[in-house]
């Protein structure tokens, strides 16, 4: 098949070749192609109610490689159908400033609404009880791992971010029980994130995930899954919003850490300060 066809036209050229639950999944995704090109495998099969197998063999008989293949198809999809705006108003940066705007307050109240109280206590206990807290990610997740040391190194010593994937798994293996690792992880499925949870599992390290899907891979693994709102589209590749969703997610974890440990970090907090005095004129 040609893969320069439109993946719509695939699917409906190969819709009458579908098993019964195949088509299920063919006819959720040409009601509703803009909205499953954000979908995790997991939740796609849901939807349908499905099996994930399901999906896969669904993307091999449109001649794809796998799910991951078949969401740029989509992205694809929705790039060339979108209708744009023809650019009239003189200050066009203006209108796009203003949709950069929406689009990261989107993410900010998205998160909030998947913030589950439970979960953001369950991990400040983790951390609080906690000798090495080691954060990791890959790509543009381990920017966040980054991110979450910097914030809480200013109240804790404990905090490490190890960026390479080999150290990574050295870590886990000399971190013992009590020991916390966080994994920063948008899609939740990446292979080098769910090794080490599944080193940690076994040697009784706890984790704490932050992801966008929590019924991904990685969630199904961790002792603790944070959520973050934001859509990201498979060619976007780390997108801003998706960035800020995490950083909330974080920085609600820290507040509420601050919150439960007041004395702890003010103490900690002044004494970084005085450090740090001399160094600024």
């Amino acid at each position: 098949m040609d893969e320069q066809i439109d993946i719509l036209e695939r699917i409906h050229a190969a819709y009458y070749q579908l098993t019964s639950t195949e088509r299920k999944v063919a006819d959720l995704v040409l009601a509703q192609p803009s909205q499953v090109q954000f979908m995790s495998i997991t939740q796609l099969a849901d939807e349908c109610g499905t099996a994930e197998a399901t999906i896969s063999r669904f993307c091999r008989r449109l001649n794809l490689k796998g799910f991951n293949a078949f969401k740029i198809e989509l992205a694809r999809h929705s790039a060339s159908s979108g209708v744009k705006p023809k650019d009239k108003e003189p200050n066009s940066l203006v209108s796009r400033s203003l949709e950069v705007g929406r689009l990261a307050s989107d993410a900010v109240y998205q998160t909030i609404e998947l913030v589950e109280p439970k979960q953001v206590l369950r991990a400040v206990e983790l951390i609080e009880s906690a000798q090495h807290v080691v954060c990791i990610g890959s790509g543009g997740s381990m920017i966040m791992a980054a991110e979450c040391t910097h914030l809480f190194s200013t109240v804790s010593g404990n905090f490490q971010a190890v960026p390479d994937s080999h150290l990574q798994m050295s870590a886990v293996a000399t971190m013992g029980q009590g020991d916390v690792v966080m994994l920063f992880s948008y899609s939740g499925a990446t292979t080098n994130g769910l090794q080490v949870l599944e080193l940690a599992k076994a040697r009784g390290v706890s984790t704490i995930l932050i992801t966008r899907f929590h019924k991904s891979p990685a969630a199904k693994l961790a002792d603790v899954v944070l959520r973050c709102g934001s859509n990201e589209s498979p060619f976007q590749f780390g997108s801003v919003p998706a960035r800020i969703a995490q950083l909330v997610v974080l920085d609600v974890l820290f507040q509420e850490y601050c919150h439960r440990n007041r004395e702890k970090c003010q103490e900690t907090i002044q004494n970084i300060a005085s450090a740090l005095s001399g160094m600024h004129v």
